[in-house]
């Protein structure tokens, strides 16, 4: 097939950038012709929390990446979708994750059928979103109604999906591995590229850090005299996306700041490997979410985890066989943390993650919206 997909890519950086570049590579492993459309902007700067949204690293160069996209500006939105009208691609993936994206992403994709040969899928990471504004809904509906079908990678949202009253073909599949930060490293060579002191055991909260993540919990959590007496760090890996003050707050009432490892700029693609593989825990605390890539991460790196029973997390965790699933709330948190600990799980948790992590597949990824787009 002749596939475009439509959404971040270099020089954008940051999860959903990874994922769609790394999702044309599954495409290209099928045997299909594939090419991203990306933005030239984004988010307008008052929009964005963190500091660049632009990647230093060098571009992937075994990709086709049109950047092209205005956020804001209808005259690209016209550009992109007519050129793609008159290209008559046989599939056109979107990815969805913010209703602010549903003018832009849902006018082209209404430009696109013009041509009554392209089906037009979406990756859809979340219908209701984690921070509400206003016109989220209309925005939404705008982008969903020109779409031929759906993959979600949470059943939560495939049933935000259907709440809406969509009728089009829609398909469940898990998030795949993120298989593309590089081999696993030994624990050791991770905690000596990261200057970390061997002696202490090291759990790891990652990912740009937002009010919905909940890493105000897990510092409570942490903050249980029951793990100050446990010679452990938690590392904190991750761009700060809003006022960091509560959290320091925090840290300063529990007197953390000796037990914490401080890493507050945003991960390079090339040290993900040496957090992953330095922790024994992989912690995501968050208060709602649908499916998170940061598990996919840990499930590549062979990491236990630990996540709360909100959205699609605990689908893809079974408590006890890889890790835990636990309320949102600093004991239950802490308590599974002295257990991990106390009881010496890491060797077993890791070897259900080795055994579970053979079922997120790429290919399967692109089989289901290859099926999605047929009806």
């Amino acid at each position: 097939m002749n596939v475009v997909i439509i959404g971040p890519a270099y020089p954008l950086r940051g999860g959903l950038a990874t994922y769609n570049e790394r999702l044309a590579r599954a495409f290209r492993e099928a045997g299909d012709e594939v090419r991203i459309v990306t933005f030239s902007l984004q988010y307008p700067n008052f929009l964005f929390p963190g500091q660049t949204q632009f990647s230093t690293e060098a571009g992937p160069q075994d990709l086709d990446i049109q950047v092209s996209i205005n956020s804001v500006n209808p005259l690209s939105w016209w550009q992109v979708g007519n050129q793609l009208r008159r290209q008559k691609p046989d599939l056109v993936v979107f990815r969805f994750w913010l209703p602010f994206m549903g003018p832009a992403l849902g006018t082209i994709a209404r430009l696109i059928r013009r041509n009554r040969h392209t089906r037009i899928v979406a990756i859809t990471d979340n219908i209701i979103p984690h921070e509400k504004r206003p016109g989220d809904r209309p925005f939404t509906r705008y982008f969903l109604a020109a779409c031929h079908g759906f993959v979600t990678m949470s059943r939560s949202v495939l049933a935000d999906l259907r709440r809406l009253h969509f009728k089009q073909p829609a398909r469940y599949q898990p998030h795949p591995l993120y298989d593309n930060f590089g081999p696993l490293k030994p624990k050791e060579a991770a905690l000596a590229a990261l200057g970390l002191d061997p002696a202490y055991g090291y759990l790891l909260f990652f990912g740009f850090i937002r009010a919905y993540k909940g890493l105000d919990i897990l510092l409570e959590a942490f903050a249980d005299s029951r793990l100050a007496q446990l010679p452990i760090k938690l590392i904190v890996a991750g761009e700060y996306y809003e006022d960091a003050s509560p959290y320091e707050a925090i840290i300063k009432q529990h007197t953390l700041a000796s037990r914490l490892v401080r890493a507050t700029d945003f991960i390079p693609n090339e040290r993900v490997v040496d957090y992953f593989c330095a922790a024994d825990l992989v912690v995501q605390p968050y208060k709602n979410a649908t499916q998170s890539g940061v598990s996919q991460i840990a499930y590549h790196f062979e990491r236990p985890m630990l996540v709360t029973d909100v959205g699609g997390l605990a689908e893809l965790i079974p408590d006890g066989e890889v890790g835990y699933v636990t309320k949102a709330q600093p004991k239950a948190i802490a308590d599974a943390i002295l257990d991990f600990y106390q009881n010496q799980r890491e060797p077993a948790f890791a070897a259900g993650v080795r055994e579970r992590k053979k079922q997120f597949s790429w290919a399967e990824m692109v089989g289901a919206l290859k099926a999605v787009s047929v009806g």
